[in-house]
């Protein structure tokens, strides 16, 4: 079945960097679109930022272009998340999903932005 495992989050100042990872099983990885999406407390789920299969194209939210870069390895299955110039509204739960609505995704990874 489906497996998304999240990994590399943690406590950050503001300007800071992190990396999200996110290992992926149980389907063809190489051939799908990958999604990041995030939700902050008391707030829904947020589309982050796409990326599509072979990892030419990417496309990310307003709020943190220039900022987050979505790249994969498709020989490792993996998906990453490049974080930089973090602020304190960036503090959410971050999920890897394989679908557009975030249905599928894994159990996510807590990053939080504070001094």
């Amino acid at each position: 079945q489906v497996q998304l495992v999240e990994s590399g989050g943690g406590l950050v100042q503001p300007g800071g960097s992190l990396r999200l990872s996110c290992a992926a099983s149980g389907f063809t990885f190489s051939y799908s679109w990958m999604y990041w999406f995030r939700q902050a407390p008391g707030k829904g789920l947020e589309w982050v930022g796409s990326i599509e299969p072979i990892g030419a194209q990417t496309y990310y939210t307003d709020s943190v272009k220039g900022r987050f870069t979505i790249s994969r390895d498709n020989t490792k299955k993996t998906l990453y998340l490049q974080m930089n110039n973090l602020k304190p509204e960036d503090t959410a739960q971050y999920y890897c999903a394989l679908d557009r609505e975030g249905r599928l995704r894994g159990q996510g990874i807590q990053v939080t932005v504070s001094s």
